[in-house]
């Protein structure tokens, strides 16, 4: 029987968002002590081979050196100009994705997505049991769902990354404590966040 090599595991905080919502930028929201984005990433440092944040070329200034970046190259739309991105700077990798406005993410959240990954399927992806549909940026995403990324991309129905896991073969994964999925767009998220974050 043929074993097929599981793909390294790198992890991606997308970070180069507009945060137009909140009004000011939502991965230097400091939740945790830190910016969020430095949050994440070192999360994600801890569970897979390299992390690092995805960002435009004028963000960069604001994060400490030490820190790994994945510029955004601005030819693709939407969250897939960071996912396409980070797999063009390294095509052979699974990512592991989140983006910077979960607050209440957390190590064992991770741990639970990556033990129940299937690098079979297109991306193993959280989902709310009430609501199950794929988190497309709280996700591994397997190589070869990069590849079939593009071609979606080019027929230009959607630049949609949910609705191109929906469309294939996507493994979901009901995290054990739902809040980790709650995402802080606008003011009246951070406060709930934070209200959540000191009880």
């Amino acid at each position: 029987m043929m074993h097929t090599k599981v793909p390294k595991l790198f992890g991606l905080v997308l970070s180069g968002g507009k945060s137009t919502r909140m009004g000011t930028d939502k991965a230097a929201i400091a939740y945790h002590g830190m910016p969020q984005q430095e949050y994440l990433y070192h999360l994600l440092e801890g569970l897979c081979e390299k992390a690092f944040v995805s960002l435009k070329e004028e963000q960069k200034a604001l994060l400490q050196e030490r820190i790994s970046t994945i510029t955004d190259l601005n030819k693709f739309k939407g969250p897939y100009n960071g996912l396409l991105s980070a797999h063009e700077a390294y095509p052979d990798a699974a990512w592991l994705v989140l983006a910077c406005d979960l607050p209440l993410m957390d190590i064992d959240a991770l741990k639970e997505l990556i033990g129940q990954r299937d690098s079979t399927k297109d991306a193993t992806a959280f989902a709310l049991k009430n609501n199950p549909l794929p988190e497309p940026l709280c996700a591994i995403w397997e190589p070869h769902a990069f590849a079939a990324s593009k071609s979606y991309l080019e027929e230009g129905s959607s630049t949609c990354p949910r609705k191109f896991l929906i469309n294939h073969d996507t493994k979901l994964v009901y995290p054990k404590n739902e809040k980790v999925l709650l995402n802080a767009n606008s003011m009246e998220e951070y406060h709930a966040a934070m209200a959540l974050l000191s009880s």
